[in-house]
């Protein structure tokens, strides 16, 4: 073993995890390997990053202790499959496969030790929000090695299992729901003559702003709507037309129609 940690796919979430931990010290180039099926995919990490990149999964599986399984679902049975010999009881395992639940990858590699995680998309800006759920054999020194790769990319917390298609309908399917948000506000700017570029920078810092004041104050969320809502004023007419118009319980069904995918995915 003379890697500290491996990732096993390295597509954008792993390339994001890859950057987030070497940006913070956690671990340098020199201590991360990965395998990648395509090989544009294998050059243009080995160059950017420095990163030493195999096409063989069990390479990964021979030279670290620590796997983040960054391969898509439906592929998770034919790599594990594939690591049969060369996983062991040293093997600490962080998937961040949705749908595939801890007991499914146990039964793949039942001597490993797993940890399921739910990551999101602004990982690749350090900016992440995720959840993640220990497996039967994993230790609380597995969930902090877990927990490090995460926060180096956002914040993460540990959650039941049962939960985590929750947090796919949340902040795994979020970043959608708040894309739409930032380029309907950027349309309206247009409506009212702002120039599209404009437009949109300030939709998106506005959304930023207004999470940053959240996440810093701990303040409710319904609480800063009313501190920007004068009595008589603009922003209590656009509330008014926002609630008439359902926007809340639009967010709402979003979330449980996506946890309710997540849930299916995971019986598939």
């Amino acid at each position: 073993m003379t890697k500290k940690i491996g990732f096993i796919g390295a597509g954008n979430m792993a390339e994001a995890m890859m950057k987030g931990v070497i940006s913070t010290g956690l671990y340098t180039a020199d201590e991360i390997i990965a395998s990648e099926v395509y090989e544009p995919r294998r050059k243009y990490i080995a160059e950017s990053m420095g990163i030493d990149v195999h096409a063989d999964n069990s390479v990964v599986a021979k030279n670290t202790k620590f796997i983040v399984l960054s391969v898509k679902p439906q592929q998770i049975d034919g790599v594990l499959a594939s690591l049969k010999g060369s996983l062991t009881k040293d093997h600490l395992i962080m998937s961040i496969a949705a749908g595939i639940t801890l007991s499914a990858l146990e039964s793949y590699a039942p001597a490993c030790r797993f940890v399921r995680v739910m990551p999101n998309q602004p990982c690749m800006v350090l900016a992440s929000a995720s959840a993640f759920s220990r497996g039967t054999r994993a230790t609380s020194e597995d969930c902090a090695a877990v927990e490090g790769v995460l926060n180096a990319v956002g914040i993460s917390y540990e959650v039941k299992e049962d939960l985590l298609d929750a947090v796919t309908g949340l902040s795994g399917s979020g970043p959608a729901y708040a894309y739409m948000i930032i380029e309907a506000l950027s349309d309206g700017g247009v409506l009212m003559g702002l120039p599209r570029d404009v437009s949109t920078r300030l939709a998106a810092q506005t959304l930023l702003g207004a999470a940053k004041t959240i996440l810093e104050t701990g303040e409710h969320p319904g609480k800063m709507k009313d501190i920007v809502c004068s009595p008589g004023g603009t922003t209590i007419q656009a509330v008014r037309v926002l609630e008439e118009c359902g926007l809340r319980a639009a967010l709402i069904d979003a979330v449980e129609a996506s946890a309710a995918r997540s849930k299916e995915l995971g019986k598939e």
